[in-house]
């Protein structure tokens, strides 16, 4: 499928995942809004893509329903559509404890994580179902933490559970209206959020060992794959990793 003159809203656009992924989306030909808390990354992000206009800068604070629908709202006031959706912004918290997480570390990371994710989801639907055409496909950022934890991640994993279960509900209640929904789970891509996997990790037995990573770029372009597929087709979970990275078996 073509990408020219198709819309896409990248969240935590301005790092890591969100920014290789709307990289491979400005490359593609899409218009692409770019979204998170910081303009700088953002604006960066624009830049380094050489897309011009094609890129636009908004930033946004997913956990807060008013300027989630101002993203939108200058979204389809910009590109007149929107064809895809990458629900990437997140956060974790600590590595405590669970009895020594605060409450309000617990609420900030449901806020983003999965009540920004719905907030986003539920303004995709409102464009996407009346629009013409109509239709379009989001994409949900997972996480090998939505099916294994690590130790000490109990809102982070919690959250990407639920997102898997947000993914379902989404592919279900979208059939009316020709919207799909994907879920990409990555593993130990190379990030400033991952780095620290490069220096040992704290594994399930209480060892620490150095993982595996893999180059962000191939998260980019398995995005930009999905956002390709055509509305009666649907990847409904796919999961990227470092190939040797301790996931499947017993580490």
């Amino acid at each position: 499928m073509s990408a020219s003159g198709r819309v896409a809203i990248v969240t935590g656009a301005g790092t890591g995942i969100g920014k290789s992924a709307a990289l491979a989306l400005l490359k593609e030909g899409y218009r692409v809004a770019l979204a998170g808390r910081r303009r700088e990354p953002l604006e960066q992000t624009a830049a380094a893509s050489g897309a011009g206009e094609r890129a636009l800068v908004v930033p946004t604070d997913v956990a807060d329903p008013a300027a989630v629908r101002a993203l939108f709202a200058r979204a389809k006031e910009a590109f007149g559509r929107l064809d895809v959706l990458f629900n990437n912004a997140g956060m974790g918290a600590p590595a405590v404890p669970l009895e020594d997480l605060t409450y309000e570390k617990w609420k900030q990371v449901v806020d983003v994580n999965l009540t920004g994710l719905f907030l986003c989801t539920q303004e995709a639907f409102r464009v996407m179902k009346s629009q013409d055409p109509r239709g379009g496909r989001i994409i949900n950022n997972g996480s090998i933490s939505a099916h294994a934890p690590r130790p000490n991640s109990a809102p982070y994993t919690a959250t990407k559970h639920a997102v898997t279960g947000l993914t379902k509900s989404t592919a279900l209640d979208g059939r009316k209206y020709d919207i799909a929904c994907s879920q990409i789970d990555i593993g130990n891509a190379r990030t400033e959020l991952a780095a620290r996997m490069a220096k040992g990790v704290l594994q399930a037995d209480g060892t620490t060992a150095v993982e595996p990573l893999m180059d962000v770029e191939h998260v980019g372009r398995t995005v930009a794959y999905l956002a390709s597929l055509p509305l009666d087709v649907n990847v409904l979970f796919t999961t990227i990793m470092a190939t040797k990275m301790p996931f499947v078996g017993r580490g």
